[in-house]
């Protein structure tokens, strides 16, 4: 839904998704329902940095201007997956982290330009082990504790980011978009309880449109650079917990970030682009298909606290939810 209100207001959106098939799909479907032909698909796999580097070679060398960057991909579940890392660290931080290293040259130079991290509620659970980021998760009560840190790590990224960037006319924000109504909230449960729970999701969730007005928000709205690095929900900036507000946390996790994605000290994102992939590198497709964790609704942002996406003239890449059509 993010990708189809920014192409009906004319604007360029890249989806990375990474499945051909469903990426495909989407772009098709997207063109049809917004009537705007620039909209394509790229192939990217988060769970592997090597294809993050592809991924961004191939799209410094094709699009010549990215006026925002959303984040908008990420799991909830490892699934039936055995990495020897940690799947969702790597899929909902660690990945967006290497991509905003290696794209940031060319957001630099189509400034004012934005980065949207799409974060959660859970990052309020969330407790970073700096010794443990990147090892395997087993078990179900590990996959919650990890979402959570990963979510955190949203949260820190975008606010470490913004001071990264301070006075370069790059700004950044963590949005949470709620709990969303869609195909991703039953895709982990069993099939005998998806029909007793499908009535309560559509009381409790919102729908796809109304999820994406946060990050919508964050996008499009003017007059917000000076909140770069906060957190936002219901098109408001929130305050949060202690732990994603520290800022030494924030420095560190760059500086293991920074490890972990094999980027050497000091090292700039033009530099990045003609890098070499990690030895280590992830599978190539993922076995399962993931979603959100969902969590407790609240009330829907009025229209009053929608953005105005009449003013959007940007091209823009979108990244989608992995084998789905973005919402």
């Amino acid at each position: 839904m993010t990708a189809l209100e920014l192409a009906r207001r004319g604007a360029r959106v890249v989806l990375a998704c990474r499945s051909r098939e469903r990426g495909e799909a989407a772009a098709f479907d997207l063109r049809q329902e917004s009537g705007n032909n620039e909209v394509i698909f790229m192939a990217l796999d988060l769970a592997s940095l090597a294809s993050v580097r592809a991924f961004a070679a191939a799209f410094l060398s094709s699009e010549p201007r990215l006026d925002i960057l959303i984040h908008n991909a990420g799991i909830s579940s490892c699934g039936r997956t055995h990495e020897a890392f940690n799947l969702l660290f790597r899929v909902n931080h660690l990945g967006p982290f290497l991509l905003t290293h290696l794209l940031l040259s060319r957001l630099k130079t189509c400034t004012p330009s934005r980065v949207v991290v799409v974060s959660s509620a859970a990052h309020r659970r969330g407790r970073l082990d700096f010794k443990r980021l990147d090892r395997p998760v087993v078990g179900w009560r590990q996959e919650l504790r990890a979402y959570a840190d990963s979510k955190l790590a949203n949260v820190l990224f975008a606010r470490e980011l913004a001071n990264q960037l301070e006075g370069t006319g790059v700004t950044c924000y963590a949005a949470h978009p709620g709990p969303v109504n869609s195909e991703l909230f039953l895709r982990h449960v069993p099939g005998w309880l998806r029909p007793l729970l499908r009535p309560l999701a559509w009381l409790v969730l919102r729908t796809p449109r109304g999820g994406a007005q946060t990050p919508l928000y964050c996008a499009l709205q003017e007059g917000i650079e000076p909140l770069s690095g906060r957190y936002f929900a219901n098109c408001h900036v929130e305050e949060v917990p202690p732990a994603a507000r520290d800022d030494r946390a924030a420095h560190k996790l760059w500086e293991a970030s920074n490890r972990l994605a094999g980027l050497e000290s000091g090292e700039d994102s033009e530099t990045d682009e003609n890098s070499q992939p990690e030895d280590r590198e992830a599978l190539s497709s993922l076995s399962t298909p993931h979603s959100r964790e969902p969590t407790v609704s609240k009330s829907h942002p009025g229209p009053q606290s929608s953005p105005d996406l009449s003013k959007v003239t940007h091209r823009v890449q979108v990244k989608a939810e992995p084998e789905t059509q973005v919402s």
